[in-house]
């Protein structure tokens, strides 16, 4: 009795709470960072999962000679977007692109501008942000730390406030082994390094970034810090809270399966290697890869905000949550390697460079071994090739990008994280039924394997370019570049043989004995003896 009493009053409670639906009906929406690959995702979710909302104001600028309409035009025609054309077209009426940015104070608006938006926004998603996980200092801080006042300073000027969603990092806390939904002191004043980054030019800052780091690897994770105490500071004033994703990856079902737009973070490993440009990275396989669904991440984030905006009570600290899935359905970086390479071999991508065969190590000498002569070798070699085609050389140039990307990623792979996610796990017991399978954030039930496909799958259609209806032809080229891998292989430990054969006095006279019968082996005899003659 006790249990259907407390079924019953679980299930009226889901009853009487407000619905993420109702909530944003006809609430206007201000999104930064709405290009993004996480804001196009929010943007299209909310138009169609939400059809009475307000419009959504996004805060963009021009780029590479193109206007901020011409970019919202663009971006409608991506295919994250044919669902909502072919559905609801008039939707897309309600993205209301805004002439700004964030490294501008009032994002560089005017006074009725912001005005106008005060009238009508009530909701705010602060995404701008730089991904550049090797910029330097002041473009992390000014983009990242700075963007994050100016875009509180806004928010301070929106009479309908009801809640400001600020989009930080589930890696911002490196010095902890476990992050918990809370926050802890930076190392280092926010308002001190946003002074520095005024005072002092690039190459007095390039001295002192270490220091201020501390152990943090790089500016992003430290300026995404610095801008969570910068929105805990504003939470006496204003309804705020903070997201924490964890690797960010394609889409699981929304828009549609595998959607990406660019080719950070694992997918881009995955699609390198099956390129035959990436042999070789630093990675432990057997440590739990902590990423989540980009649409997951987004459906969570979208429940966050109703949720934290609709409380009776406001909490004493600061709401945050962890948005992982990580622990619901635990994914080493073996198992993800495992995967792509069975799939990769199955389904190879177009024209790769070389077989694609490469491996993960925790062993910092063999991985730079393999790096000089899987890597840096061929590259040099193709190069050369080309310079005598009175072609300008590319490899060594990718090799160099490729080097330091994955020496930014395979911190993050080399190292155990944990996330305790409380909060994000509450998320699904208060909404109903319908809203979560409409904004769902629970997998456990769902199949890894069919989500790695489909991330590699998209990426290649999505990144690449390519038609998958051409695989076939890939295959024959890939079982060329199988064989032309064995042969070049024998050769080089033939060369290499044959070069111990004629410097190690011992070994040459242990196959001279051997001679007569050495001798009678393809290739084996005239690469060695010939050397040893």
């Amino acid at each position: 009795m006790i249990t259907i009493h407390m079924a019953l009053s679980s299930l009226m409670k889901k009853m009487s709470a407000p619905t993420i639906r109702d909530f944003y009906k006809e609430r206007g929406v201000l999104v930064t960072g709405g290009t993004g690959f996480m804001g196009k995702v929010l943007i299209e979710k909310l138009l169609y999962a939400i059809p009475d909302i307000g419009n959504i104001y996004v805060l963009m600028r021009p780029k590479r000679g193109k206007s901020v309409a011409q970019r919202i035009d663009d971006m409608q025609r991506l295919p994250l977007f044919d669902r909502l054309r072919n559905e609801r077209p008039s939707a897309l009426k309600k993205i209301k692109p805004i002439q700004g940015d964030v490294l501008f104070e009032d994002f560089g608006l005017s006074v009725l501008e912001i005005e106008n938006l005060s009238k009508e926004v009530s909701i705010v998603f602060h995404f701008a942000a730089t991904l550049k996980l090797e910029a330097p200092l002041k473009d992390n801080v000014n983009m990242n730390t700075s963007g994050t006042v100016r875009a509180l300073n806004v928010a301070r000027r929106l009479k309908k406030l009801a809640i400001f969603v600020h989009l930080s990092t589930a890696f911002c806390y490196p010095d902890y082994e476990i992050l918990e939904e809370r926050l802890h002191a930076p190392p280092v004043k926010p308002e001190n390094v946003m002074k520095l980054i005024e005072w002092l030019d690039d190459k007095q800052l390039a001295l002192l970034t270490p220091s201020l780091l501390g152990p943090h690897p790089n500016c992003y994770t430290f300026s995404k810090r610095l801008a969570e105490s910068i929105v805990e500071q504003a939470y006496e004033e204003l309804p705020v809270v903070i997201a924490r994703p964890s690797i960010v990856c394609p889409a699981l079902t929304d828009p549609v399966p595998g959607w990406i737009d660019s080719l950070n973070g694992p997918v881009g490993v995955m699609l390198g290697a099956g390129k035959g440009v990436i042999r070789t990275m630093l990675c432990d396989g057997s440590l739990y890869a902590q990423v989540i669904p980009v649409d997951t991440a987004i459906n969570a984030i979208i429940a966050i905000g109703m949720l934290e905006a609709t409380k009776k009570e406001k909490s004493e600290l600061i709401p945050v949550y962890n948005v992982n899935i990580g622990h619901q359905k635990p994914t080493t970086w073996g198992d993800v390697l495992q995967v792509a390479k069975d799939y990769g071999r199955k389904h190879p991508v177009n024209w790769p460079l070389w077989y694609p065969n490469g491996d993960i190590t925790t062993n910092v000498m063999v991985h730079e071994l393999r790096r000089i002569f899987y890597h840096l070798v061929p590259a040099y070699c193709i190069d050369f090739i080309l310079f005598l085609l009175g072609q300008k050389g590319i490899l060594v140039r990718i090799q160099d990008r490729i080097s330091q990307g994955l020496k930014v990623l395979q911190y993050f792979t080399m190292r155990p994280w944990s996330f305790p996610c409380p909060n994000y796990d509450g998320i699904k017991d208060k909404l109903n039924d319908e809203e979560n399978i409409i904004f769902r954030t629970d997998l456990t039930k769902d199949d890894r394997q069919t989500y790695m496909e489909n991330c590699v799958e998209g990426g290649r259609v999505y990144c690449l370019k390519e038609d998958p209806k051409k695989v076939y032809i890939n295959v024959y080229y890939h079982n060329f570049l199988y064989v032309l891998d064995w042969i070049v292989k024998i050769l080089f430990w033939l060369l290499i043989f044959s070069f111990l054969a004629s410097w190690f006095e011992p070994l040459r006279d242990v196959l001279s004995y051997g001679g007569p019968i050495v001798q009678n082996l393809p290739f084996l005899g005239s690469a060695v003896f010939k050397e040893s003659a």
